[in-house]
C-alpha cells in the first residue's frame, strides 16, 4: 500500500531452549518480559502500523458498527427471573454501556413475569416500585475496562454479595450491599476469582483465591461484618492439576466444594445451615473419573444424585441415599440405582433438579438435547422414564435458563439457532407446553427466511466425517464466488452450538457465507470425539479443519481465494496449526489471543494454568514424545519459509490465560521467515483481558474492526451490502 510505513521489526535476541536433547534457538522469547520498556514500545509500534496498515477501512468500520447498533434495541431488559419474593431483571439503557441491575416486588403465587416498559430514565429505571440494585455504569467509571463477576443474593434477599475487576487479570474484589437500605458494608474482600456462594442464613459468604499461576485453590469463609484477616481457609487443594470452588446445589440445602482438574473431579458436601462445620468427601478422586452432584427429593428421603463417567465414557446418572454419603464416602462412583444409562451417541452433560422434575441436558447428533423425568416416590426409583423435548429447526441450541427457585411451577428454558434469535421459553414439566416470555429483536426489518443453515459433513484425511454446520443468505448463488469465513475451536471438549449473531448479518449481507468446522477436541459428538482430538492425537483438530475448507470448496460454497479462517485462543494454536500445515487453503487468518506459542508455556510448569494444562496436551517437561509431537505442531516453532495468507492476531495486555508474549512472537517470526506479500498484523487491546474489551460499544468497534478486516481480505471492494439486509 503505497504511503505505509514499513512493519516494525522486531530485535532478534537469541536465547537456546534445550530439552530431551533436542535445542531450539529463539529469536523473541526476550519479549515475555511486559515490564520491559521495549515490549511495550513494540506492541505500541505495532498497534500503529495495524493503524496504519487499515486505515482504508475507517469508513468501512464505521459503517458495520452502524449497522450492528441499528440492528440492536438498545434500550431493553431481560426477562424476570422470580426468587423469594422478588422478581429480578437487568436493563439496558441507550448509550450505556453496562447493564443495571434491578428487582420488582412479586404478587404470591403468581408465576408470570411483569409487564415492564424498558424505559431510559437516567437513573435506567422505568417501572413503578423498581428498585435499582447494581449500574456497573457508575462502578465502571473512571476504568477503562469493567467486569461483574458475583452478583449472589442472601435466601433472604436483604443482602447481595457482588464482585467487580477493573484491569483484565480476572481477579476481583467482592464487596456487600444491604439491599433494604442501600448501604454499602464495610466488608471488601481483594483478590478473589470472582464468585460468592451464602451460607444458609446469609451469615457466611464462601470464595476463592488463585495462586500465582492462576490456579483457584483456595476456599475460604468469610462470615459478614468480621475482618477479612479473621477468614478461614476450609479448603487447599494442593495438587497443581487441579482448580478448586464453591456453589449450592438448587435445592440451597447443601454446600458443594469441587475440585477438578481435565481428567478428574472430587466433590465434598456440608448443609448449608451448618456453614462452619465439616465438609465431607463425596466420592475420593481416582485418576480419570469425573463427576459431578446434586441433590433431590424423592418422598421423604434426600438423594444424592452422581452424573459420572466410571465405565461409562459418555457418562450415565445415578442415584443414592445421602445421608450416609454425610459419614462415609461412595466406594464407587456406580454405587446407587441408575437413572439415566449411559447409551450410545448420547453424552449426559449435566442435570439441574427441581422439587418434582430432573432436567438432563445431553448432546446427540452433534446437537444439545433436554430431556425431563419426573420425581415421584412411586416410580420404580423414584423417576420416571426420560421424555426428550422436541424441537423443530434443522440445527439448534436448547438448554436450561435462569431459574432460581426450586419449586416453581414452569421451568426457564432457551432455544435459538443460526438464523432464529435467542428465545426464552417458560416449560410446563410435565406437558412441554411452552409460553413465550421473549424472543430477541433484530430490528431494521430482518426475517430468518431470507437465510439458511445446513448441516453438512467433510471427509477428513482418516475417513471421519467431520460436521460443518453452514450458514448464508437464501438467495445466495452456490457457484464457488461467494466469500466465506470458517471457524473453528476443536479443545477441552467445548462445542461450538448454533447461536444467532447480529455482527454476522453484517458478513451475510455481503454476500459472505459463514462456516462452522466442527472438528474432533470439541465435545459435539461426544467424549469419543473430545479423546480423538487431544494429546496424541491432537493432529486430527488440524487436519479435520483443513478438510472442511477442502469441502466448502469442494461443494461450491466458496473458493480457497474467497476464504478466511478464524479462531480464537485453544482456537488460535488451530489457526496457527492449519497456516502452518495448509497456507494456501485461506485467504486469511484471524487469530484472537492465540495460543501459539504452546510448548515454551507447557515447559513451564511457573506459568499460568500449565500444570493443569498437561492432562490435555500431554506433559512435554518430563516426557520426550510428548515434546516432540508437540513441537512437530506447535505453531511458533513451525513457521517456515513459504508465503502466508493475510494474517491478523488480536491480544490483550492483560490477558491471564493466553499472555500477551505468545502473538508478539509468532508474529515477529511470521514476519521474518515469510517469502509472500500478504500482510501480517498484531493488534493489542492494552486495557483488557482474555475475553478483549468491555463494554458494549467498545466490543462492537472491536468486531467491526475484525469484520472489515474479513471482509477486505475475502473480498476487497465489497465494503457495502451486496443484498439489502
Amino acid at each position: 500500500m503505497t504511503g505505509t510505513p514499513d512493519a516494525p521489526v522486531a530485535d532478534v535476541r537469541p536465547t537456546v531452549r534445550r530439552f530431551h536433547g533436542d535445542e531450539f534457538v529463539d529469536e523473541y522469547e526476550w519479549l515475555r518480559d511486559v515490564e520491559d520498556p521495549d515490549v511495550l514500545a513494540l506492541l505500541e509500534a505495532e498497534n500503529a502500523h495495524t493503524d496504519a496498515r487499515t486505515s482504508h477501512l475507517a469508513g468501512l468500520r464505521e459503517t458495520i458498527f452502524g449497522e450492528i447498533k441499528a440492528r440492536t434495541r438498545e434500550t431493553d431488559l431481560s426477562v424476570p427471573v422470580r426468587h423469594g419474593q422478588w422478581w429480578y431483571f437487568s436493563r439496558t439503557v441507550e448509550g450505556l454501556s453496562y447493564a443495571i441491575r434491578s428487582r420488582l416486588p412479586a404478587t404470591p403465587d403468581d408465576w408470570d413475569p411483569p409487564e415492564i416498559e424498558a424505559g431510559s430514565s437516567s437513573d435506567g429505571s422505568g417501572a413503578p416500585g423498581e428498585q435499582v440494585l447494581l449500574d456497573s455504569n457508575l462502578l465502571a467509571e473512571g476504568h477503562e475496562f469493567f467486569s461483574l463477576g458475583a452478583f449472589s443474593l442472601t435466601d433472604d434477599d436483604t443482602v447481595l454479595a457482588y464482585s467487580t475487576d477493573t484491569t483484565g487479570d480476572e481477579r476481583y474484589t467482592i464487596r456487600f450491599k444491604d439491599l433494604r437500605t442501600g448501604e454499602e458494608l464495610a466488608d471488601e474482600i481483594p483478590g478473589t476469582s470472582g464468585g460468592a456462594t451464602w451460607s444458609a442464613g446469609g451469615t457466611h459468604v464462601f470464595y476463592s483465591t488463585v495462586d500465582d499461576a492462576w490456579r483457584p485453590h483456595r476456599v475460604w469463609r468469610h462470615r459478614l461484618g468480621t475482618p477479612v484477616s479473621d477468614d478461614v481457609l476450609v479448603h487447599e487443594e494442593t495438587d497443581e492439576r487441579f482448580f478448586t470452588g464453591i456453589g449450592r446445589t438448587q435445592s440451597e440445602k447443601y454446600l458443594v466444594i469441587g475440585a477438578s482438574s481435565k481428567i478428574t473431579s472430587e466433590s465434598r458436601l456440608l448443609p448449608a445451615d451448618d456453614p462452619e462445620g465439616e465438609f465431607r468427601v463425596v466420592l475420593e478422586r481416582r485418576t480419570g473419573i469425573e463427576y459431578s452432584i446434586e441433590h433431590a427429593v424423592v418422598g421423604e428421603t434426600d438423594v444424592l444424585l452422581v452424573l459420572h463417567n466410571d465405565g461409562a465414557p459418555d457418562f450415565e446418572l445415578v442415584a443414592t441415599d445421602l445421608q450416609p454419603v454425610l459419614m462415609t464416602p461412595l466406594a464407587s462412583a456406580r454405587d446407587g440405582r441408575v437413572v439415566v444409562p449411559a447409551q450410545p451417541d448420547l453424552r449426559l452433560e449435566d442435570v439441574d433438579v427441581f422439587a418434582r422434575h430432573l432436567f438432563v441436558s445431553y448432546r446427540r447428533a452433534a446437537l444439545t438435547r433436554i430431556g425431563v423425568l419426573s420425581i415421584d416416590a412411586d416410580h420404580t426409583g423414584g423417576f420416571g422414564p426420560l421424555r426428550e423435548v422436541p424441537f423443530d429447526e434443522e440445527l439448534f441450541s436448547v438448554g436450561l435458563g435462569a431459574n432460581a427457585e426450586w419449586d416453581q411451577p414452569l421451568v426457564r428454558i432457551g432455544v435459538g439457532s443460526f438464523i432464529t434469535p435467542a428465545s426464552v421459553l417458560d416449560l410446563d414439566p410435565d406437558t412441554f407446553e411452552t409460553v413465550l416470555r421473549k424472543q430477541a429483536e433484530v430490528l431494521g426489518g430482518y426475517d430468518p427466511a431470507d437465510y439458511v443453515q445446513h448441516r453438512s459433513w467433510a471427509t477428513a484425511d482418516d475417513g471421519t466425517l467431520v460436521p460443518v454446520s453452514i450458514v448464508a443468505r437464501a438467495d445466495m448463488p452456490r457457484d464457488s464466488t461467494a466469500p466465506a469465513l470458517l471457524y473453528g475451536y476443536g479443545a477441552y471438549e467445548i462445542s461450538i452450538d448454533p447461536g444467532m449473531s447480529v455482527a454476522r448479518l453484517s458478513l451475510l449481507d455481503r454476500g459472505f457465507v459463514f462456516a462452522v468446522a466442527h472438528v474432533r477436541g470439541g465435545g459435539e459428538m461426544g467424549r469419543s470425539w473430545y479423546d480423538d482430538g487431544k494429546l496424541d492425537h491432537k493432529r486430527n483438530s488440524f487436519t479435520d479443519f483443513v478438510a472442511a475448507a477442502h469441502h466448502l470448496v469442494a461443494e461450491g460454497w466458496t473458493s480457497h481465494e474467497r476464504l478466511v479462517a478464524e479462531g480464537g485462543s485453544a482456537g488460535g494454536l488451530l489457526m496457527g496449526a492449519v497456516t502452518n500445515l495448509a497456507p494456501e487453503a485461506f485467504r486469511g487468518v484471524l487469530a484472537a489471543v492465540p495460543f501459539v506459542d504452546a510448548l515454551t508455556t507447557i515447559l513451564d510448569p511457573s506459568m499460568p494454568l500449565t500444570v493443569i494444562e498437561w492432562d490435555e496436551w500431554g506433559d512435554p517437561l518430563h516426557d520426550p514424545e510428548v515434546y516432540a509431537y508437540m513441537k512437530s505442531y506447535t505453531p511458533y516453532e513451525n513457521v517456515q519459509a513459504r508465503p502466508y495468507p493475510a494474517i491478523l492476531a488480536v491480544t490483550s495486555l492483560h490477558d491471564t490465560r493466553v499472555s500477551v508474549v505468545e502473538p508478539a512472537k509468532w508474529v515477529a517470526r511470521l514476519r521474518a521467515t515469510t517469502t509472500g506479500a500478504a500482510p501480517i498484523l498484531l493488534k493489542t487491546e492494552m486495557h483488557a483481558g482474555h475475553g478483549g474489551v468491555s463494554g458494549r460499544y467498545d466490543s462492537w468497534r472491536e468486531r467491526a474492526f475484525e469484520l472489515a478486516w474479513i471482509i477486505d481480505t475475502a473480498a476487497p471492494g465489497s465494503g457495502n451490502p451486496e443484498v439489502s439486509g
